[in-house]
């Protein structure tokens, strides 16, 4: 019987990978959130396989991490080869590298406040960024630093475990499409980091002119590490 349901599995995981774990894939990459990637399967397949096949792509392309950034250690680059077979079907082998994780052995804090209209930025040590536009302030370190090493803090995960509905507060200052992001995704039980890519700077941006957003962010190489509440 336990035969059975693993071989079921397993020819469950290899259709679904021949039928559909390419596009999606593919789709993540380009930026597709879940709700678009499900519409636009050929193949029939239930919504929350597609949730679990994003978060996983994110989470390879280290557009999502899972321990806070600059921690080091060895993280698993993982890549999908499309081969074809001498009758022309196609496959995809799964090729995984390690790599060694950015390690940052001392961070310089800032701590900043947001005012009362929530477009400035408050210093509360030192006075590098005194009267400063926040939003200035945090895409002048993404360019400084490149998408690729700067992480903002999400809550979303602790925020769907709390009875407050502080989740449905914070999707509800969501423009559309920032919330259909974030709505789709499988949001792990805990604090994870986002990079801080376009899409994750509207949503930033949309929280904290809110009064929504208390976290981190994360910037590797110059090893600076912004504190917002």
């Amino acid at each position: 019987m336990q035969e059975n349901r693993y071989f079921h599995k397993a020819l469950s995981d290899f259709t679904h990978a021949s039928a559909s774990g390419g596009a999606i894939r593919h789709l993540t990459d380009l930026g597709y959130t879940v709700k678009q990637i499900s519409e636009r399967l050929d193949f029939p397949t239930p919504y929350e396989r597609v949730q679990r096949d994003v978060w996983e792509r994110l989470k390879e392309n280290g557009v999502i991490l899972s321990e806070e950034p600059g921690s080091g250690g060895r993280k698993e680059k993982v890549n999908y080869i499309q081969e074809r077979d001498r009758f022309g079907r196609t496959s995809f082998r799964r090729v995984t590298e390690e790599a060694c994780a950015e390690t940052v052995r001392g961070w310089k804090e800032l701590c900043i406040t947001i005012t009362a209209d929530r477009t400035r930025a408050e210093v509360v040590s030192g006075n590098k960024a005194a009267g400063r536009d926040i939003f200035d302030l945090l895409q002048e370190k993404v360019r400084e630093n490149g998408e690729a090493y700067s992480y903002a803090s999400c809550d979303f995960g602790l925020a769907a475990m709390k009875a407050s509905g502080q989740l449905q507060d914070m999707l509800s200052v969501l423009e559309a499409k920032p919330r259909e992001y974030v709505e789709g995704l499988p949001w792990e039980r805990q604090r994870v980091y986002h990079r801080m890519n376009s899409r994750m700077m509207e949503i930033l941006t949309q929280l904290c002119l809110a009064g929504q957003y208390q976290g981190e962010c994360f910037f590797l190489k110059t090893e600076e590490k912004i504190r917002i509440q």
